[in-house]
């Protein structure tokens, strides 16, 4: 009996409040992905409730007679928990729960708990706990200005403190220790950047809007063997992995966190050490769902968070995927670099490698070396580090005339300077 109530699926009540003057596509795709949001999380939806008002009520979200016809049917239908589909205030989550018998959560609730549900690696661990515990903080009640507030620690708590105030300063104490871990991890992959930087690694970030694809493609060009799923943040610990190109260069491919409309300012903040590394990339892959009919929009909520990440100015190449589910003729965005595919199909993915190769050979430059005979490690770093590489020997000078394409951002092209043609620094042989 026990066992079967731990099994039995939650069922909820979504509420959106359709304001004047927003877009009604992005509403509309915000209360789908609500929808969405809400499967991810195991929740079956049994009504959604919306009203048009000029702005959200202060105290009660919607208007007073609505929230009382929600309550009804919360009762009527038995649900688990009814879903706003905007962040609650204090008060105003206290006023539905004083209204509406069963539970009350919002957007940025429900995110969290998937975000909680996802996260494996520590950093992701402690990203999710951080944005918890901000979250939290200002939604405590009690009636704590009405007792005593002395300060915390032994000596100082007077007799009338209450719970929410040592609740209240616990969590705080948690927030600047995990503040301090995260800085630290931090700490750690910046190191981890700036290595790979050392090491002239050629750095591609996967990014796109949740569920484009993106895990399923580094699983199918790396053999990563990463989670994929039909589910919104199926994917939340970024992933680096080693990708070889048709023509033998080596990059490394980095999958990282989809984005999402209204993504809450709380996990923004928290997840931004991670989202931070897709400025180190040398190329992005901006992956899109193509047959989704919101892709537009998508894509554009991405370009806004590559715009807040200081991103735009990195090379990209846009994606289009999932070209098996596309009907004929369909349009698509236009875009300075794009390609259309399914990352089921090998001649697709085939197809993706070359595109990449052509985008990675752009960022390197074409250089002619003269390289002396002698100076072995030279020729060795050229060979590591360059592509389409072809040498003559100049026996009469006794060098190698060396044509190359390197990556001028890496540290070999400062060793390698001087041995440029008509370079002026060029030493005489």
């Amino acid at each position: 009996m026990k066992q079967a109530m731990e099994d039995r699926q939650e069922r909820a009540l979504l509420v959106s409040c359709l304001r004047a003057g927003r877009d009604e596509q992005r509403m509309r795709l915000s209360l789908e992905e609500l929808a969405e949001l809400a499967r991810t999380a195991g929740v079956a939806v049994e009504g959604v409730f919306t009203q048009r008002r000029e702005s959200v009520d202060a105290a009660w979200y919607l208007g007073r007679g609505k929230i009382a016809e929600i309550a009804q049917a919360a009762a009527e239908q038995a649900v688990d928990l009814v879903i706003f589909n905007d962040e609650l205030s204090p008060t105003q989550k206290r006023n539905l729960e004083s209204l509406i018998a069963c539970k009350v959560i919002d957007r940025t609730q429900l995110i969290l708990d998937i975000f909680a549900s996802r996260a494996h690696s520590r950093e992701g661990k402690l990203q999710v706990e951080l944005a918890q515990y901000r979250y939290l903080l200002p939604r405590l009640g009690g009636q704590g200005s009405q007792l005593s507030r002395l300060g915390g620690g032994i000596g100082t708590r007077g007799p009338g403190e209450t719970k929410l105030e040592t609740d209240r300063r616990h969590i705080r104490r948690r927030i600047r220790d995990l503040e301090q871990q995260l800085a630290d991890v931090v700490r750690t992959r910046q190191l981890h950047r700036e290595r790979r930087k050392k090491n002239s690694a050629f750095q591609i970030a996967l990014v796109g809007y949740t569920n484009a694809g993106k895990s399923t493609l580094l699983n199918r060009l790396t053999a990563a063997g990463i989670l994929a799923e039909d589910k919104l943040f199926a994917t939340l610990d970024p992933t680096t992995r080693q990708l070889t190109l048709p023509g033998g260069t080596q990059v490394l491919l980095t999958d990282t966190v989809g984005f999402i409309q209204d993504l809450p300012t709380t996990l923004v903040a928290a997840f931004r050490s991670t989202l931070e590394g897709v400025r180190e990339a040398d190329l992005l892959l901006h992956v899109v769902d193509s047959h989704h009919p919101d892709c537009e929009v998508h894509m554009e909520v991405v370009e806004n968070v590559l715009h807040e990440l200081e991103a735009d100015a990195i090379p990209r190449l846009v994606v289009y995927n999932k070209a098996d589910l596309l009907p004929e003729g369909t349009y698509l965005p236009p875009a300075a670099h794009a390609i259309l595919i399914s990352a089921f199909r090998d001649d697709d993915l085939r197809r993706l490698l070359a595109a990449i190769e052509e985008l990675v050979c752009r960022s390197y430059g074409e250089l002619t070396l003269r390289i002396p005979a002698d100076r072995g490690d030279l020729l060795s770093l050229v060979y590591r580090e360059g592509t389409d590489l072809r040498q003559e020997f100049d026996e009469a000078a006794g060098v190698f005339q060396v044509q190359v394409r390197l990556n001028q951002q890496s540290p070999a092209f400062a060793r390698l300077f001087p041995y440029v043609v008509n370079n002026p620094q060029q030493p005489v042989l």
